[in-house]
């Protein structure tokens, strides 16, 4: 190692947009932090450069406001001085999907070229944890380095340096390894993102300052150059900063303190690097720690965000792009503005303090106003999308039933072969007010006895419900809009094997009904299916039979209610509370559905819980007391807490459906559904980003928090050799394996909480979610290693809507039933398929669930060609051969993220 010591001084602020003011508030600070920039690079050469955050999306904020500064932005970007990217804001990784993450990047890179200039860093300075496939997808994306705050010891909660032994990393620098074996420098703040905050320019300060700000870099440093962050949130910049250097020059002559950026001190840290760097694997989740500062418990504040960003996320990744893409390879737009708009809104809403529910109540206001936004567009482009394709469909061959035959198409946009239950809603009629209207006669108008049936006249069990009259329009690209009134009905099925990335046309058609009077219901209490018994207990709870391997799994879903003493970002159940569960509460049990198909139960719970805390948690929160010291109880006072549980079993599915309602009253608590699975394991899986994580059911010895909760994105799973239970969810991202003796897996269903927490008193009475909420999951058995991939593939479908078109009988170039690209892999799942802005190219992504290497074989019809494999932002890296067959094989390595593009023909 070099004698001369290096510190490297980086200008930034970080930038949360939303936090403890509203957006708007940052953003007139924000306004004023830029003007105050451009104003010192202008007048002060020697002020060399500054890291906007990592997020392009600054520059945007900034320009509108002050769309004039263009100009003196580019030159500044030019010029080396101002650095940006390459995200487009900084996400909290856990709680945005696999491909939210990659669109992130993928339109922060593409911003960031534009201006002409990329900073090559991984920057995550305050996610809240950091996924285990990072290093993968930055090598992708030819970053080699990442530079983080949390995760790994020895840093603390903000800025907190513990003293231990047990160092997951004996530097700052470390070689961070993902699953599939990539890996990139690691760079951790180990005295946090603001241990360069405000050097002094007075002598004697100075030298009190760098004494001990060189003692804390010199603790951890790898190699003589170290780092210093000038700057912390939302910190004005220090524009007399050259000044303080040179004094710091003075004082240290032996020391070479250099104004620099990102792209130039990972360049000289790598060329100093000693070999005994420590690797550090996977998951970054701080788990060797107290867990009292992981702030996991984001997860499950504001349930309702969360809920609403797995709506918008799925739309636009595995409905709008997909769907875009089948119409663009039948010579429809593929509306990439559109889709870029649609995502840019939704992931405004991604920053940490915005996705994980811990900001003031008026910054998630307007998220519910963006979710809505950005879900508005989706839907437009999928509408849009699905009458491109339905005019291309062949639907003559229902006229063998007549012309009053209403055909339409499902459509499966997952990666395998689909079969499930759908609602259709029908115009049976329609009257255009341009040609006269009676209502009377659409009212009157006859239904007749009709059949649902498919393209090959295969017969189906349906529920028909009669709409009436509705009122409703088009939207001509060329003419005025189109109102009529329509009769309508609606059409419940179980739709099987749509093929996966196609469809399935079927058509209501005047025809015999075949009457079928088989059930899945036993008795009052119990339904089954082929696959699986399920009984209701006398309590609401549930028993389920595996009958592939004959498991019992007994008591799944009783609900566990306790008290919440912290704050939007950790969870405190108040010192010796007893536990509430309704497992001694009798539940009323009744049938609302039984048909071939289907059958559905309403359990319904009773309950009473705890009014709110006590007043003394409203003076603890007051008095900034820290919340694992707070003392407080739950009151007496009790009030009512209906539970609504909707229980459904399908003919064909191996899983049971449940959707749970309560209106919430309460204050202060945490509501949890249990789901014991008496399985003999030590480690657990969850869905996280491009991976199955593999998780130990019980925290490392210097965890005290009595809670474990952890992330999940699809699902979490608990499983051996021999047996299995998997619970999927709809924007639940938080669980626990509750170390009861039986590996429990609790999902969080709502949390209640008053405050913000963190660093002052902000109030946040919206947080307490308060009134209506509806929560949704999956339960599915399996047998153990043989069949847990086929539970992750329904937890997988399980997120995303099936969509449907009405159509008419029409010629057409595609048959009724059609996939657009057919695939095979033992372990892989399908991620996305796109089309590429660059190069116009559609392009499909997939990512290798096991740590095992597996053989992908794609078979694309005859619209495509060239077919090469890409990386996460698009690049083409090697071309493929294609067989005899039409199809490519490419081999993939065990947790692999793989990428190939095509060639439109």
């Amino acid at each position: 190692m070099e004698d001369k010591k290096y510190i490297h001084i980086i200008s930034h602020t970080h930038w949360d947009r939303e936090w403890y003011l509203p957006y708007e508030k940052h953003h007139v600070l924000l306004t004023k932090l830029m003007d105050k920039l451009l104003e010192t690079l202008e007048r002060n050469p020697d002020f060399k450069s500054f890291h906007l955050d990592g997020q392009t999306i600054i520059l945007d904020d900034y320009l509108q406001i002050r769309p004039e500064m263009r100009e003196k932005l580019q030159k500044f970007v030019s010029e080396g001085r101002l650095h940006i990217g390459p995200w487009y804001i900084l996400q909290d990784e856990f709680l945005t999907s696999s491909e939210a993450n990659i669109r992130n990047l993928q339109y922060g890179m593409k911003d960031a070229a534009g201006w002409g200039c990329i900073s090559k860093v991984g920057y995550f300075p305050d996610s809240f944890g950091n996924i285990g496939q990072a290093p993968q997808i930055l090598s992708q994306a030819g970053i080699n380095n990442a530079v983080f705050g949390r995760g790994v010891k020895p840093t603390g909660f903000n800025n907190t340096v513990g003293e231990t032994e047990n160092y997951e990393s004996p530097y700052s620098e470390m070689l961070w390894r993902a699953p599939d074996g990539s890996s990139v420098l690691g760079i951790l703040f180990a005295n946090w993102y603001c241990n360069g905050n405000e050097v002094p320019t007075d002598e004697k300060e100075a030298q009190k300052y760098w004494e001990q700000q060189i003692a804390s870099l010199e603790k951890y440093a790898a190699t003589p150059h170290m780092l210093m962050m000038n700057g912390c949130d939302h910190q004005p910049i220090q524009i007399d900063l050259p000044e303080a250097i040179r004094v710091a020059e003075k004082l240290y002559p032996n020391i070479e303190f250099v104004h620099s950026n990102f792209n130039d001190y990972v360049s000289k840290l790598a060329t100093s690097l000693p070999r005994n760097l420590k690797v550090i694997d996977g998951e970054l989740r701080s788990q060797q720690t107290d867990g009292w500062g992981t702030l996991v418990n984001t997860a499950s504040a504001r349930v309702y965000i969360k809920q609403m960003n797995q709506l918008s996320q799925t739309l636009l990744e595995k409905v709008a792009e997909p769907l875009s893409a089948f119409a663009y390879l039948q010579g429809g737009d593929y509306h990439h503005h559109l889709i870029e708009y649609a995502w840019k809104t939704l992931m405004q809403n991604h920053p940490h303090d915005s996705i994980c529910g811990c900001s003031v109540d008026e910054v998630h206001r307007e998220m519910v106003t963006r979710f809505e936004k950005s879900k508005h567009v989706a839907e437009m482009v999928i509408d849009e999308s699905l009458e491109s394709i339905s005019q291309k469909i062949n639907t003559t061959s229902f006229e063998k039933w007549g012309e009053n035959a209403l055909p339409f198409t499902i459509y499966n946009t997952t990666g395998w072969d689909r079969t499930g239950v759908v609602s259709i809603i029908l115009d049976v009629r329609r009257d255009y007010f341009s040609s006269g209207v009676n209502k009377q006669e659409l009212k009157e108008f006859p239904l007749g006895e009709r059949a649902l049936v498919d393209d090959a006249g295969t017969e189906y069990n349906y529920r028909m419900e009669d709409l009436g009259v509705s009122f409703d329009y088009d939207l001509p690209e060329e003419k005025f809009r189109q109102p009529y009134m329509a009769r309508r009905v609606r059409l419940t099925f179980e739709a099987e094997k749509v093929p996966a990335l196609g469809f399935k046309t079927y058509a209501w058609v005047s025809s015999a009904k075949h009457n079928d009077n088989s059930s899945l219901i036993v008795n009052r209490n119990e339904m089954e299916n082929k696959y699986v018994n399920v009984k209701i207990n006398e309590n609401g709870s549930l028993t389920v039979i595996n009958k592939a391997n004959g498991r019992t799994f007994e008591g799944l879903c009783v609900y566990e209610d306790t008290g919440d003493i912290g704050n939007e970002y950790m969870y405190k159940q108040p010192n010796d509370e007893q536990v509430l569960t309704t497992k001694d509460l009798i539940a009323k049990v009744n049938i609302i559905e039984d048909t071939p198909f289907q059958a559905t139960y309403e359990i319904v719970h009773e309950w009473e819980i705890p009014a709110s805390a006590s007043d003394l948690l409203d003076k603890e929160q007051k008095e900034l007391i820290w919340f694992t010291s707070r003392k407080t109880t739950r009151v007496e006072e009790k009030v009512p807490f209906t539970i609504k549980t909707v229980v459904t079993l399908t003919k064909n599915s191996k899983a049971i459906d449940v959707k749970t309602s309560y209106n919430n009253q309460a204050k202060d608590h945490r509501l949890r559904a249990l789901f014991p699975t008496d399985i003999k394991t030590d480690v657990h899986r969850a869905d996280s980003i491009f991976e199955i994580a593999k998780r130990t059911n019980e925290p490392s010895q210097e965890w005290t928090n009595p809670d474990h909760s952890q992330h999940q994105q699809a699902f979490v799973d608990v499983s051996n050799e021999i047996e299995g239970l998997t619970v999927a969810n709809l924007g639940l991202n938080e669980y626990e394996i509750i170390r009861d003796g039986r590996n429990t897996i609790a999902v969080t269903l709502l949390r209640s909480v008053g405050e913000l927490g963190d660093w002052g008193y902000f109030p946040t009475p919206e947080a307490q979610c308060l009134g209506e909420h509806a929560v949704s999951f999956h339960i599915y058995p399996h047998e153990g290693k043989e069949g847990a991939a086929k539970a992750y593939q329904d937890a997988y479908q399980y997120q995303v809507p099936w969509s449907l078109k009405q159509t008419v009988l029409h010629d057409g170039i595609l048959p009724p039933v059609h996939s657009f690209v057919q695939w095979e892999s033992a372990n892989l799942a399908f991620s996305s398929m796109k089309v590429s802005g660059k190069s116009g190219d559609v392009m499909m992504r997939w990512f290798n669930m096991a740590n095992e290497s597996d053989t992908l074989i794609v078979k694309a019809s005859g619209t495509y060609k060239n077919p090469y494999k890409s990386n996460v932002i698009e690049e083409k890296e090697k071309s493929l051969h294609v067989d005899g067959n039409t199809a490519v094989q490419v081999q993939v390595r065990n947790h692999e993220i793989v990428t190939l593009g095509f060639e439109k023909d």
